[in-house]
């Protein structure tokens, strides 16, 4: 879904970039945060990003091994 909002006072603009910026979150997320706690709705954000991954890598010798062939440069492709 998307809004368009029109006349958002110097203040309220203002404070929402400000947050933004300290939180280091876009602006759209700032103000869908803004609007679900001012509504008393679940503001608990739907995570589009790989965080809950960062940390989990395991060394994979098998893995290595499979994907070994790909970092292979083959000289007479860029002649």
């Amino acid at each position: 879904m998307q809004y368009t909002i029109r006349a958002v006072p110097d203040a309220i603009d203002r404070a929402l970039r400000q947050r933004a910026k300290r939180e280091s979150k876009s602006l759209n997320a700032v103000v869908i945060d803004a609007l679900a706690r001012g509504l008393a709705l679940d503001a608990t954000a739907r995570h589009t990003d790989l965080d809950h991954l960062a940390g989990t890598w395991e060394e994979d010798p098998d893995f290595d091994s499979a994907v070994a062939e790909f970092e292979r440069i083959d000289d007479e492709s860029w002649t």
